[in-house]
């Protein structure tokens, strides 16, 4: 009679080990750049309108940063770049919109953070002055003696200093209160406030509400351009995802310009944040005139000095901020291919 052999358990085992891998690497989907760390870009919520909100409704931030290994995350944050400091220094805010004046007040208190595109200037009857219709004033002249909420070293308080330099006003005749966008906008709502220095949405609504335009960033022939900013560390690490983003940017702002109705309203057609009537016609005069982001150029500096040289003179902040404090050079972190990508206008 002839026995029948067991199999070698051991050579059975030998044998599965490689498909076992396999499967397991396949049901864990794993692949050759698995090792690789996704970098997950925090970018500040674009709200209801402009070309950030229809990146985020339709992808088009995800599927560029992707062959990169990166992703958005879309962080909810009060108005003004001012407001968000604390974000930078704890790494969860990597990139926003701002203006020169709240770069040069961050750099003054040692953020980490860098400019890497302008815009030339646009809707600059946006942002400006308001005074409380029942207050009197209906000139910058006639602050003096009042109160004028700012966000402090920031747009306001650049804007404020601004229009008191054009009008001959000494800024010490004015009381400047520090306030940021949100709290400010219920101080002059309440009349705690006599005027407010502020920018766009806030200011739009606050001048919706009854507040009185005593001057705009047109009339005081403001250089506070608006910019791009980042966290310096991912400008040194992932310069290629800086400018892949910025790259976006720009083609979502041609498109802005070209069919600004696409860019309003954007996720809500109604309710609190959907804009209607003589704001909605703004918004879209506005979009029409979009300017795109570029990386900085040297006429930059001019603008950029205004600035400096206002908040310095005024004592806002205790040491000059250059050029090259400010701007990062992204150009020389990049291959021709990557900066021809980038659209220069």
């Amino acid at each position: 009679m002839f026995r029948t052999r067991r199999p070698n358990r051991w050579r059975l085992a030998f044998a599965l080990a490689p498909v076992i891998a396999l499967v397991a690497a396949c049901g864990s989907g794993a692949t050759t750049d698995a090792a690789k760390p996704e970098l997950v870009l925090k970018v500040v919520d674009p709200g209801n309108s402009g070309p950030l909100a229809v990146g985020k409704r339709d992808g088009t931030f995800d599927k560029a940063l992707a062959p990169l290994g990166a992703r958005i995350e879309w962080v909810t944050t009060t108005p003004g770049f001012s407001s968000m400091l604390k974000l930078f220094n704890t790494k969860e805010l990597d990139v926003s919109g701002a203006a020169f004046s709240p770069v040069v007040g961050a750099l003054s208190k040692d953020v980490p953070v860098r400019i890497v595109a302008v815009q030339d200037p646009a809707g600059k009857d946006q942002s400006g002055i308001l005074a409380g219709k029942d207050s009197g004033i209906r000139s910058v002249a006639d602050l003096v003696g009042k109160r004028v909420a700012v966000n402090p070293a920031a747009k306001g308080e650049y804007i404020l200093l601004k229009a008191l330099a054009q009008a001959g006003v000494p800024a010490d005749k004015v009381t400047r209160v520090p306030l940021q966008q949100k709290d400010a906008a219920s101080a002059f709502a309440t009349g705690k406030v006599d005027a407010w220095a502020s920018f766009l949405v806030p200011y739009q609504e606050a001048k919706a509400n009854g507040g009185v335009e005593i001057a705009t960033e047109q009339s005081i022939d403001s250089k506070d351009n608006t910019v791009v900013v980042f966290r310096t560390e991912i400008l040194d690490k992932h310069a290629d995802v800086a400018a892949k983003y910025l790259e976006v940017l720009q083609g979502l702002t041609d498109r802005q310009r070209a069919t600004p109705a696409e860019f309003e309203n954007v996720f809500e057609k109604t309710g609190p944040r959907a804009l209607s009537g003589q704001r909605l016609t703004d918004a879209l005069r506005v979009d029409a005139e979009a300017t795109q982001p570029r990386l900085p150029r040297e006429s930059d500096a001019a603008d950029l000095a205004d600035v400096v040289n206002l908040f310095a003179g005024n004592g806002v902040i205790a040491r000059k901020i250059t050029a090259a404090d400010i701007f990062y050079d992204l150009k020389s972190k990049l291959t021709p291919e990557q900066l021809a990508a980038l659209k220069e206008r």
